[in-house]
């Protein structure tokens, strides 16, 4: 199986949507390296990042999950190193 190290950004702007996040989130956890979300009080909004390893394919997915959640933003950074694992 062929791997890479992603980043997506995430924009909450609707916090009605923050518990459908949290159970995608822990749906993809296998994959997920680490998370840091940042509440941004001064415009209501939550910043946060989520660092996975996974198939270019689940990371789609994750991301698409993700984007199509009301007053949710996503976008997603690859890194250019394919991981090539033994499984």
């Amino acid at each position: 199986m062929e791997t890479r190290v992603a980043v997506m950004g995430i924009i909450v702007e609707n916090t009605d949507s923050v518990k459908e996040l949290n159970e995608i989130l822990h749906r993809y956890g296998e994959y997920i390296i680490g998370r840091m979300g940042i509440p941004y009080r001064k415009h209501n909004i939550n910043v946060m990042s989520i660092a996975i390893d996974a198939p270019q394919d689940i990371t789609s997915s994750l991301a698409g999950k993700i984007g199509a959640l009301e007053g949710i933003s996503v976008k997603t950074a690859y890194s250019n190193m394919i991981i090539k694992n033994d499984e």
